[in-house]
């Protein structure tokens, strides 16, 4: 089944086969036809199902037949309002709305915080016909009244797992409080907990429920190993699996932030250029390193979990667990930005004996056993002890220091929660044809 019979319009039907899609997702044939009739939906999706061009296409075509609203003499008002948990992914899915609707006559813009809001009520005054937000810098808008959300037709929850985990909830329903009564709602969650599920109840009205993909699969596309090493050796290892291997882009994943910025400086010096994503960079940090990275002009780039949501890189080919994280779904959704879209990649994970139980949580989540691996001149020492891992705190994966918190999206004002199964990941990507803070 082809794109343009799912009902889209000839220009964004043409958009997407420029970027060189022609099959449509399992999600995209429920989803998309659904959104077109105007119904409210509950959607499951992992990495890598193409959910966001599940919402955006749709949204796009709607829009754009639907006619100019446009009041005489008045200001084009906001139409359709998508909520994320990060800046980076509020970015992707900007991006995507940008790529798909290349050739309707809409505009979008991106907000979140970590920059300065004075552009962005500049940019507010003029055309937005789509806003993707996330939800502090929303509120920070709505309370400055810089932002006029009464004529949202189409509401999207993206992440709503992951935006509940982060704390969003008072956020969330305060953005409700001022939006349209009559509206299309759109929530997606890789996961549907009980909080999803009354979230859902008060938001959706008589939804259709589509859910893609067994969740916590990991692609058959992806390679999974387990380096035995010495929690001190780590660091050592990674350069030496790096360089033996002429690796040339490296998404690496550590606990914390201090962890993420201690592993990049070392690499560095070492020679292997490397930067690190954490909710503590600014925001022009976060954004340069991710562009020299996608561009293939970092070899290393060291994130942390929240950090990381939103990358999409084409054809990544690998993704490192510098440690394991300590919500073994978490896993998941790391590898699952490499072997996308039929693509092989190879997912590495670098283990001490302090993280025996957790490598036999994620064995037992997936239900395989992930291949060991010890390189000689790194066996471990048998003589060495376990040592409880405590806040994320790693002595040989450079952990976090007491008294910091868990990264954050950019300064929000979220409380952290306790972790519970993480959400899907940044932009899914179509299937190319012959075949994913405030």
């Amino acid at each position: 089944m082809s794109f343009s019979s799912l009902g889209l319009s000839d220009e964004i039907v043409r958009a997407v086969t420029e970027h060189g899609y022609t099959v449509p997702t399992p999600i995209q044939l429920q989803a998309i036809p659904t959104v077109l009739m105007g119904g409210d939906l509950m959607g499951g999706a992992q990495t890598g199902t193409g959910k966001t061009a599940g919402f955006t296409l749709p949204i796009l075509h709607r829009l754009s037949t639907s006619g100019d609203r446009t009041p005489p003499g008045g200001h084009a008002p906001i139409r359709a309002l998508m909520l994320t948990p990060t800046r980076e992914l509020a970015a992707q899915v900007e991006e995507s709305v940008r790529t798909y609707g290349k050739y309707v006559k809409l505009k979008s813009m991106v907000m979140f915080g970590g920059v300065n809001i004075n552009p962005q009520i500049q940019r507010l005054r003029s055309r937005v016909d789509i806003l993707v937000a996330t939800p502090g810098r929303l509120l920070d808008h709505l309370q400055q009244k810089t932002v006029d959300l009464s004529h949202v037709e189409i509401l999207v929850l993206d992440e709503a797992d992951r935006m509940l985990d982060m704390g969003f909830i008072r956020d969330i329903k305060r953005v409700l409080a001022v939006l349209p009564r009559q509206r299309q709602n759109l929530l997606f969650s890789a996961t549907f907990s009980d909080e999803i599920k009354a979230l859902a109840d008060g938001l959706l009205n008589k939804p259709v429920l589509i859910e893609v993909a067994r969740s916590n699969v990991t692609a058959d596309t992806v390679a999974q190993k387990v380096y035995k090493v010495d929690r001190e050796r780590k660091r050592e290892l990674l350069g030496h699996l790096i360089k033996e291997h002429h690796w040339h882009q490296v998404l690496v994943f550590t606990r914390t932030k201090h962890g993420a910025n201690k592993l990049s400086e070392q690499l560095t010096r070492e020679g292997i250029p490397a930067l690190a994503i954490h909710g503590n960079k600014s925001q022009a940090a976060r954004t340069r390193a991710l562009s020299e990275f996608k561009g293939g002009n970092l070899q290393v780039l060291v994130a942390t979990d929240i950090a990381a949501r939103g990358i999409d890189i084409s054809e990544l080919p690998h993704v490192v667990n510098f440690e394991l994280p300590n919500v073994p779904e978490d896993y998941v959704h790391r590898i699952g930005r490499t072997g996308r879209a039929g693509s092989e990649g190879e997912a590495v994970s670098l283990v001490c004996i302090d993280e025996k139980k957790l490598l036999a949580d994620i064995e037992r989540l997936i239900k395989r056993e992930i291949p060991e691996v010890v390189v000689p001149g790194f066996e471990p020492d048998p003589a060495i002890k376990a040592e409880p891992i405590l806040n994320g705190q790693n002595r040989g994966g450079g952990g976090q220091r007491a008294g910091q918190g868990r990264a954050q999206p950019g300064g929000s004002r979220a409380t952290p929660r306790p972790r519970g199964p993480a959400g899907s990941v940044g932009k899914p990507p179509l299937h190319r044809s012959g075949g994913r803070g405030r």
